[in-house]
């Protein structure tokens, strides 16, 4: 009966620890969280006064001054008239690569936010190491500024780089290079601008904050970017950074709202040793306009295309 007595209030000590354990760990989640959550109601805060700041009309734009290539990449993806994006989410399911080309791909879904005028993104991303042990990784662009903040368990800081020059130029050629989710971004009066290379290339130049980025898209034969490369900046641990080679390639695209935008992507760093792909995802689903349209129904990309 003692031994009943004693297992039994050892149960609920352990039951109350746990308990306190489980308390603690919530609450530090919450806090690991807010690096997400902050960045995006920053996110939306600017969106929202430069909403009330702008007067643009629904004309559409002239493009024929736009290089050949980008011309009659905009002409085949946006309808005839294009709607004004604002903000735009997208929700992904793929695999991330953490660590060189020999280690493994780890599964990883991720929801991203933009904002176009100013430009910004918020990526909010979990990537499972092992079974029920993951790595919560933020990666931004807002207010000018680049953040990329990753948490084991959304509880532990594991990364977390420090403001620099080359962060936020790396994190705003991300946006110009994925700006192809949202197409109306290139037209002519949202700030970036075209140099002609080719009859399949051409190179765009965005700047803000005190940053510029460069990113060439490629166009294929159906008039759709099929890749874009730059030389970003690549961390080299310690806060260093080094300019390398970085590619992504998109695929399988399909109408959204009666704009047409790959349903997946994978991207790259070339290095000495090879390439080194890093990321590879399908889009699940994309919203234009959610911070204008709360409730509104999203668009499927694998659902909008019957060809």
């Amino acid at each position: 009966m003692e031994r009943n007595r004693t297992l039994g209030r050892l149960g609920i000590a352990v039951a109350g620890g746990a308990l306190a354990v489980g308390v603690l760990l919530a609450a530090i989640r919450a806090r690991a969280d807010d690096t997400a959550a902050r960045l995006l109601n920053t996110l939306r805060r600017e969106y929202a006064e430069s909403t009330e700041r702008d007067e643009t009309g629904t004309d559409t734009p002239d493009t024929t001054d736009l290089p050949a290539p980008v011309r009659r990449y905009l002409e085949r993806v946006l309808p005839d008239e294009p709607p004004l994006v604002r903000s735009v989410r997208l929700r992904q399911t793929g695999e991330f690569r953490l660590g060189d080309a020999d280690s493994p791909w780890k599964p990883m879904t991720a929801t991203q936010h933009y904002t176009v005028d100013p430009p910004g993104f918020v990526w909010d991303a979990r990537i499972a190491l092992v079974p029920f042990l993951s790595v919560r990784v933020a990666d931004a662009f807002v207010g000018g500024a680049g953040t990329l903040e990753a948490t084991l368990l959304s509880v532990v800081t594991v990364a977390d780089a420090p403001r620099s020059p080359e962060l936020d130029e790396g994190e705003l050629s991300r946006y110009l290079a994925e700006m192809v989710w949202f197409p109306t971004a290139f037209l002519p009066g949202h700030g970036v601008s075209w140099e002609p290379r080719d009859d399949r290339s051409a190179r765009a130049t965005l700047s803000h904050g005190g940053s510029t980025a460069t990113v060439v898209f490629h166009f294929d034969e159906t008039d759709e970017i099929a890749r874009v490369t730059a030389d970003r900046w690549r961390e080299t641990g310690h806060g260093e950074y080094e300019r390398r080679p970085w590619t992504g390639r998109f695929r399988d695209y399909r109408e959204v709202n009666g704009i047409r935008v790959p349903a997946a992507a994978e991207v790259a760093w070339t290095l000495p040793t090879g390439d080194l792909p890093y990321w590879r995802a399908t889009i699940d689903d994309v919203e234009y306009d959610p911070f204008a349209t709360a409730g509104r129904e999203s668009a499927t990309p694998s659902a909008q295309n019957p060809e």
